[in-house]
């Protein structure tokens, strides 16, 4: 339990330090927040993306002022859901009918105070950091009242121009190997993603669901990291890292997608028992995290590359899948049941791999039925045309420019 002027206390402390906060660069997405009244407005995304970042933009830009308090803070580690009644008599107090809600997901209940709030007539933006706050829990009282968008780290396009660097090779090496977290892009110190991946793993992830095996946690972790654009499959990891149920392998993996901290992409098929039956790809959130938490001894460059072509497709679509039949394709990106982009990864075209890379992507595009696709190489261009398809080889920086 807190008292009222406790809140109040903690209220005008974020407040000043929220607003005096460097807005710095305006986010891509800032014009996309979907603003509905009588809707909350949901974003998500990995922890350390820029979320609070984003809401200062949109305060700054359309609202004179706003209540703003993060839930992730040691003063309110004692909050209760009957505290939220003496937050809502400060919130009246004040006289403002905008609010600002960081990682309310972490109090109980919380979606009932929300639903009150909308039918009094206030707007609210909230944040956080696991996925799982869009479903349970926002299904079951804020159903047909609320707007969702997910926000991730720097686009290839934010990058270069967060660093005032060129659109260029060497401008994608870098993004390459330093990611998009805003704080990393900043200044490069590695416990900057160190301590991410394990606030993400202990407080995301251990204490929500009460994981008591924190080692085999991170271990697996680590293996994960390690192994981006490669297949895993829990039946296969049995008795690695001392966990011996596929269950167990599950479990975990569905955590580390709602911390926004992997992504698991299926084989495409039209049935879901062949893609749940497959093993599926995993690609990491940010390449820097791969940068200071890989325990390869190589660079990895293409898998990087890979791993980046996977992120700018996700950013527009929500349901990837990797192609695997008698030939292989990285990526087809639908939408609404409509197959998009049908994407080839490799990091440089040469004699010994352009019949594999080549014939695996024609053969995607034969069979889903698409007339245009692409591999995305380094810095190689080039154009192919075979019975009315197009493939285009286009360097990443083009696009990414897209």
């Amino acid at each position: 339990m807190i008292r009222q002027e406790e809140i109040a206390l903690v209220i005008d402390s974020q407040r000043d330090t929220f607003l005096n906060q460097d807005p710095g660069l305006i986010r891509d997405v800032l014009s996309e927040i979907p603003v509905v009244d009588s809707f909350a407005t949901i974003i998500t995304g990995i922890r350390r993306c820029g979320k609070s970042t984003l809401l200062l933009q949109l305060l700054q830009r359309d609202y004179q002022d706003a209540v703003y308090l993060n839930f992730d803070d040691i003063r309110l580690s004692g909050f209760e859901t009957g505290d939220f009644t003496r937050l809502h008599r400060e919130i009246e107090k004040r006289g403002l009918k905008v609010i600002f809600f960081d990682e309310i997901q972490i109090i109980e209940e919380w979606e009932k105070y929300i639903n009150q709030l909308l039918r009094e007539g206030y707007k609210v933006f909230i944040t956080g950091s696991n996925a799982s706050m869009l479903s349970v829990e926002l299904g079951t009282h804020l159903t047909g009242r609320h707007l969702s968008m997910e926000l991730f780290p720097f686009s290839y396009l934010e990058f270069i121009r967060f660093k005032e660097i060129d659109n260029a090779d060497n401008a994608i090496m870098d993004y390459l190997k330093t990611g998009g977290i805003p704080e990393y892009v900043r200044n490069g110190i590695p416990v900057v993603l160190n301590s991410l991946v394990d606030d993400i793993l202990m407080r995301d992830i251990a204490v929500r669901h009460s994981v008591r095996d924190v080692v085999s946690l991170r271990q697996l972790t680590a293996f994960l990291v390690t192994n981006i654009g490669n297949l895993v499959s829990a039946n296969r990891l049995v008795g690695m890292f001392d966990i011996k149920s596929p269950a167990t392998f599950l479990e975990y993996f569905s955590f580390l997608k709602d911390a926004y901290l992997f992504e698991f992409i299926p084989m495409f098929s039209h049935s879901l028992k062949v893609q749940a039956r497959n093993p599926k790809k995993v690609y990491v959130m940010d390449t820097g995290i791969y940068t200071e938490n890989s325990i390869s001894t190589s660079d990895n460059m293409g898998r990087r590359l890979e791993n980046l072509v996977f992120l700018h497709l996700r950013r527009k679509y929500k349901h990837i899948f990797y192609y695997k039949n008698r030939g292989e394709c990285d990526f087809i990106a639908m939408e609404k049941n409509a197959v998009k982009e049908v994407v080839q990864v490799c990091l440089t075209i040469n004699d010994e791999n352009f019949a594999r890379e080549y014939n695996g992507l024609l053969e995607a595009m034969q069979n889903i039925g698409i007339e245009e696709g692409s591999i995305v190489t380094f810095n190689q261009s080039d154009t192919f045309e075979k019975e009315g398809m197009i493939i285009k080889m286009l360097p990443a920086q083009e696009f990414f420019k897209e």
